[in-house]
């Protein structure tokens, strides 16, 4: 006569091996790894854009305030300090027209200013990008004033 378990607590079955091996685990963090090296290479690469979009802003930001100056003192700055501080025997000054990091780019580098000017402009207000040299192309290209 065949006895038949009296619970499912006497039916036992054969134990079976669960979960993920060695091997499996390492292929996951390695996948992760890839899928997280590549997303931060796009988003870190975009700061460099962003700078560059920021630095056009700030040069054109930097050209409106030479042009209140100009209001108000009757004359172009000889120097981008004198947007943030009053030189001496300047009279109309309502400044400051600047503050002195907005007279750097964003990379730090000092924007260059010129009086007279290039192309028979008054002034040449130029960022030389990333590398802070002239020429250069992409995030290295020189910023103008228009």
């Amino acid at each position: 006569m065949r006895r038949f378990p009296r619970s499912f607590s006497e039916f036992r079955a054969p134990r079976v091996q669960s979960g993920f091996t060695l091997i499996e685990i390492i292929l996951v963090v390695m996948l992760i790894g890839v899928v997280v090296a590549f997303a931060a290479s796009r988003i870190l690469g975009g700061g460099d854009r962003a700078k560059v979009g920021l630095a056009k802003a700030q040069v054109q930001t930097t050209s409106d305030k030479i042009e209140q100056y100009k209001m108000d003192v009757g004359q172009y700055p000889t120097k981008l300090d004198d947007l943030v501080t009053q030189p001496n025997g300047v009279a109309g000054w309502l400044g400051p027209y600047a503050k002195a990091v907005e007279t750097k780019d964003p990379w730090g580098n000092p924007i260059e200013y010129k009086l007279p000017g290039e192309s028979g402009k008054a002034y040449s207000l130029v960022s030389f990008g990333r590398d802070g040299k002239a020429g250069g192309s992409s995030v290295d290209a020189d910023i103008i004033a228009e």
